[in-house]
Order: structure tokens, then C-alpha cells, then sequence
């Protein structure tokens, strides 16, 4: 049975046969800061060394976290905890959607950390979703991150929000401090074309609201206070243990919520700028098939999280998993690397770093738990050398695995009615944010009352005496309408013509040339379009809009009336202009009376009707008047 080493300064993670001696060798804690790169196939042995650094970190008290896509080894961990650290772990597991753990990435993100979220988010989202993605969709979404981040209580369901919903977008963009950004929502993003606003934002709407429909991913991150203070747990060497189980929630959501986890790691090792050099303690962060992960922002991490104590040990399969970009950080940074066996194409990149100690050949050719090695020791890097992984430490004979789960749940879970609830309100919320939250938890904004709140009078229709319900109080001066009737108002105020006082003083010309009065004085009508008597006994709603009613139609009690100006019309001097030729050949003329509309004029110059008399038009006869 092997035993875990005494030395506290050193993680042992192998065994070297130098001249038939065996000996355990290791790296130390300084050199850990400059993170350590595992690379080999699948069953090779990475998950086994991962796991015996764990376990000697939290034997000997060291902060650290695991983020497992798979779940064992993040399960397994759980065994090696002694009792004496059981209330510092933190165990994440988002598939137990019975108490999820608040984390919000949005949550009091200082001003000069804004951009390094927003590129985070951006690079997470980028590597989901590789084929839909374009410079629009990360340009819109970039401003709308960058304008949540700003407001006290966001969180990523607001991003979808900002796009939907006219009202809380208006009242987000109204507190917006950033002259850029503020002026991108009010001057350009306020003037797109709808339908190019429909296009640009269909599918952020679409790949966002993948994750905001989910109950398990909204529980998680629609939560406006998380339930870990990174920092805190940095500075106090915790223990946080993330189960990102692909086959339990999904690869997508894992590949979210590690990317973002990982980013807010590093945010908070950030923070420690405040903290002098030689008083910040270490931090270990291990993640196996970091390749998940490994956004195009995590270059970043690699480069700079060693200044801040956030020591990586990284693990994966082969070099074409990562962006090019995070190749390069790779390379470049890392201090110390261990090799298992590995595919062709990447022992011909790897033979660059091992040779002329290693070729091609060796490095397709280990077997089992056997290792090539370029160690850093005490801040330069040895000459590279072979050596096998130590094996897996025993179980313990005694493990607190239901304890510690039971104790993390009650400390940091919250019960998912209680989340469903808060998220329920953020989402009707004009706001959108918890009212405790809002502005950093000062005086609350004031909400508009939504609809379904505000109070209902009762009071009647003032054309039928219908009973109503309104959501204001009647004066008894004004009249309320019905819907019925007040479509009826809108449509007679819209055709109404406008007084020519009004004109003067709004500067308007009139669209048509001036009018004729109508005989007997008043107002005068607006020119009607020809239109046939059968058009104006129509019912009401079925009148054309060219067919303008001077009354409300009650009844048919205003048709004499019309009837009346409309024989008077007929009755004017038509204008002396030349008239087309009929194309209808001249006839006798009809005995009687003149001739129909349409053909030869009458001697007195009148356009008729063969039922002038009677005042009444023959089916497709029509009346021409100015």
C-alpha cells in the first residue's frame, strides 16, 4: 500500500529509476506557481495523477478546486477528506436541481474587471457555438453584457431581456454611467431598422434562451447573490469541488458553467492586487479535459494568474482540441510538463520540447502510467527524463462523502421553490432586478405597476350604457366608450378633417386644392372619390376609407341628408376643362331625360342619372363632384 509523503513543501507525483534505484520525486510548492501541463490518450493514467496531487493538497491544508467534466474524480475527492476539513468544502454539483448553488458571474464586478467578463462570457459563448457565431453577434452581445454589468443585480437572463423587452431595456440604458455604452444603446442601437433588429437579434435570442429555458442552468445563474465569495475562499485555502457530469447535465451546460467558473477564479485572484506579494497564499486549480474549457481568455490565465497565487495543473487528450491561441499560452508558460502516450501528429509538435532525448518513436511508443518529464526545479526546467506515475492511493477506511454533501447543501443550496420564485419576479420585474439589489442595495427604483396589478373602476359606455371595467378613475366629464365604440371614435376622429385654424398654426398645407363650400353655409367638405350610393349604404365597419361618413352611423337616418348634399353637388357647374371622349358610340338620346353618366354631356353642362327624379343611382352608375 503506498503511503501519502510526510514533506509538506513537495506533491509527489512520480517514480524515476536512475542506475536500478527507484526513487519518489516531486515538485514544490514555488515552482507549482508556474502551473503544470498533463498531456496524453485516454487511459494512459492523467485522471490517477490528477488525483494523487489532490489528495496531498488537501492533506496538508492547501487551498484548492476541481472542475470534473465526468464526475468521478470530483466524486472520489470527497472520500479523501479528513474530518478536519469537512466544513471547508464546497461541493458544486448542478445536477442536484433540488438545491441549487447560486452563482452569478455579473454579480459586483468592479469597473475594471467589466471588459474581462464580458471578453470571458464572449469567448465562452464563441466556443459553443462556433458555427452561428459572427462579428454582429459578438458586437451586440458584448454591449449588452457590458450594460448589465453596470447595474447592480443582473444577471444573464437579463440578456435576452435587453433585446425583447423595449421597457426594461429603456430603464437599464437610463442608469448607464459609460458614455460609449449608453450611446450605442440610444444612437445606434435605437435606430436599426426593425427587421434588421429582428435578424441581428434572433439568434443571440435563440442560443441564450437555450440556456435561460433550462431550469437547471437558470436556477444556477438567474440567482442574483452568489453563495461562494471566491475571493474569500481563495484568501481562507477552501476546498471548492465542481461535478460538471457531461452525462448528468448536459455537455453544453457543463462546458458554460466551467468556463465561467474558471473565469471568476481567476477575477478573484485578480482582486489580490490589494494584497502584498508575499502575504497572498496559493491557490491550486485543477481541471482535467480542460480542453472544455479553455476559451481563448484563458491565454490570459496562464499568463498572469502565477503574480496572483492561482497555481494550474491542467490535464487533456491531444494538442487539436485547444485554439491556437491557448497552444501558444501553453507552450509558453508552462513550467513543467508530463507526457503520456500520444497520437502521432502530436508527438511530431512534442518532440520539439523533448528531444534529442526523446524522438517520435518514444513518445507513440509508452505504455501504461509511464512518463516523459521536463521539470521545473527551483525555477528552471531540467533536461527532460523518463518515469513512471506513482500509483493510486488506498481509500481511506473511514469516508465523510454524505456528510460533507449533506453540510455543503445546507450551507450554500437554496431551495428551489425560493429560487423559482425570485426568478419568477426578476422576470416580470419592468427592472428586472431584486428590489434589495438594486443600486447596491440603496432605495429601490420605483417599479411601474404592471398590468395585472393595477386597479379596475366600473363605469358605462357612454353610447350604449355598457358596464366597463378601465384602469383609471372617470371623471363624469369625459366619456368612456366601450371597445366597440371607441374603435368607432378612433375611426371617426382619424377621418375627421382638420379646422383650418389648427392648420395655420401648425404649418400644415392641405393635401388636396381648396374645397367648394357646401351650399347652405358651414364647414367645408373635403372632395370625395366618386363612390356610388350602394358604397354608402354599406353598415358602418364596412365603409372604404375613401367613403368618409359626416356623422356617426347610428342609423340610417342620416342618409336623406346625404342624400340631399349629394344632389346638390350634382347640381354645380362642372370645371369647363376638354372631357375624354366617351368610348361608348353616340345614340339617340333617351326620351325622358338627359343621358347617363358617362356619355354625352347634357345641354346644361350637369352630369345626371336616368333616376334623377327619384334621387336614387342605378347598381354601377357613379357620381362625379368636386
Amino acid at each position: 500500500m503506498t503511503e501519502i509523503p510526510a514533506q509538506n513543501d513537495i506533491s509527489f507525483f512520480g517514480v524515476t529509476n536512475f542506475r536500478g534505484e527507484r526513487k519518489r520525486f516531486g515538485i514544490k510548492r514555488e515552482d507549482r506557481r508556474k502551473h503544470v501541463y498533463v498531456i496524453g490518450k485516454t487511459g494512459m493514467g492523467k485522471s490517477t495523477l490528477l488525483e494523487n496531487m489532490t489528495i496531498q493538497d488537501i492533506q496538508a491544508g492547501r487551498g484548492l478546486a476541481v472542475v470534473d467534466p465526468h464526475g468521478e474524480y470530483a466524486e472520489k475527492m470527497l472520500d479523501f477528506i479528513p474530518a478536519s476539513r469537512m466544513n471547508d468544502v464546497i461541493y458544486f454539483n448542478p445536477a442536484d436541481t433540488d438545491v441549487p448553488v447560486a452563482f452569478n458571474i455579473m454579480e459586483r464586478v468592479s469597473e475594471d474587471q467589466r471588459h474581462l467578463v464580458a471578453s470571458g462570457l464572449l469567448g465562452v459563448f464563441k466556443k459553443i457555438w462556433p458555427d452561428v457565431w459572427s462579428p454582429r453577434m459578438e458586437y451586440l452581445l458584448a454591449n449588452a453584457i457590458l450594460a448589465l454589468l453596470e447595474i447592480p443585480g443582473s444577471t444573464l437572463l437579463g440578456i435576452n431581456r435587453m433585446f425583447g423587452e423595449k421597457e426594461f431595456r429603456k430603464r437599464i440604458v437610463a442608469q448607464l454611467s459609460d458614455p460609449v455604452i449608453k450611446g450605442f444603446w440610444e444612437n445606434e442601437f435605437a435606430k436599426y431598422p426593425e427587421q434588421f433588429m429582428r435578424e441581428a437579434v434572433a439568434a443571440i435570442q435563440n442560443k441564450v434562451g437555450q440556456f435561460a429555458s433550462n431550469p437547471l442552468i437558470r436556477n444556477i445563474v438567474g440567482q442574483v447573490s452568489s453563495a461562494v465569495d471566491m475571493r474569500e475562499m481563495m484568501d481562507r485555502e477552501k476546498i471548492l469541488i465542481i461535478n460538471l457530469s457531461k452525462g448528468k447535465i448536459g455537455e453544453e451546460n457543463s462546458r458554460l458553467l466551467g468556463a465561467m467558473l474558471v473565469t471568476k477564479l481567476y477575477l478573484a485572484a485578480m482582486s489580490r492586487v490589494d494584497t502584498p506579494e508575499p502575504e497572498r497564499r496559493d491557490f491550486y486549480l485543477y481541471v482535467d479535459e480542460f480542453q472544455n474549457f479553455a476559451t481563448e481568455s484563458f491565454a490570459n490565465i496562464l499568463s498572469e494568474a502565477r503574480k496572483y497565487r492561482l497555481n494550474l495543473t491542467v490535464a487533456h487528450q491531444y494538442i487539436a482540441q485547444m485554439e491556437e491561441m491557448v497552444q501558444h499560452a501553453i507552450f509558453g508558460n508552462v513550467g513543467t510538463m508530463v507526457v503520456f502516450r500520444v497520437g502521432a501528429e502530436d508527438a511530431e509538435l512534442l518532440e520539439k520540447e523533448f528531444m534529442p532525448e526523446f524522438m517520435i518513436q518514444d513518445l507513440v511508443n509508452l505504455g501504461f502510467a509511464n512518463i516523459y518529464v521536463k521539470l521545473m526545479i527551483e525555477g528552471l526546467t531540467s533536461r527532460p527524463f523518463s518515469a513512471e506515475t506513482l500509483p493510486p492511493f488506498p481509500r481511506p477506511p473511514e469516508s465523510h462523502r454524505e456528510a460533507i454533501i449533506s453540510a455543503s447543501r445546507e450551507r450554500y443550496g437554496t431551495p428551489r421553490a425560493t429560487v423559482e420564485d425570485k426568478i419568477r419576479r426578476f422576470t416580470t420585474s419592468p427592472l428586472g432586478v431584486e428590489e434589495e439589489e438594486v443600486r447596491g442595495g440603496g432605495a429601490p427604483a420605483p417599479a411601474l405597476p404592471l398590468k395585472a396589478d393595477r386597479p379596475m373602476h366600473e363605469t358605462h359606455c357612454a353610447e350604449c350604457g355598457k358596464p366597463v371595467r378601465v384602469p383609471f378613475q372617470p371623471d363624469g366629464v369625459r366619456p368612456v366608450y366601450c371597445e366597440e365604440h371607441l374603435n368607432l371614435v378612433k375611426f371617426r376622429v382619424k377621418a375627421a378633417p382638420m379646422p383650418s385654424a389648427a392648420r395655420a398654426e401648425t404649418g400644415l398645407r392641405p393635401p388636396n386644392p381648396p374645397r367648394r363650400a357646401v351650399e347652405g353655409g358651414g364647414e367645408r367638405a373635403r372632395a370625395p372619390q366618386p363612390v356610388s350610393l350602394r358604397e354608402l349604404k354599406r353598415k358602418p365597419e364596412e365603409l372604404p376609407q375613401s367613403a368618409r361618413r359626416p356623422e356617426p352611423a347610428k342609423s340610417g337616418a342620416h342618409l336623406p341628408e346625404l342624400r340631399r348634399v349629394l344632389e346638390e353637388a350634382m347640381r354645380r357647374p362642372q370645371p369647363s376643362e376638354p372631357r375624354p371622349a366617351s368610348p361608348t358610340p353616340p345614340g339617340p338620346a333617351r326620351a325622358g331625360g338627359p343621358a347617363r353618366a358617362g356619355g354625352p354631356a347634357a345641354p346644361d353642362g350637369r352630369g345626371s342619372s336616368s333616376n334623377a327624379n327619384s334621387g336614387v343611382l342605378a347598381p354601377g352608375e357613379a357620381v362625379r363632384f368636386e
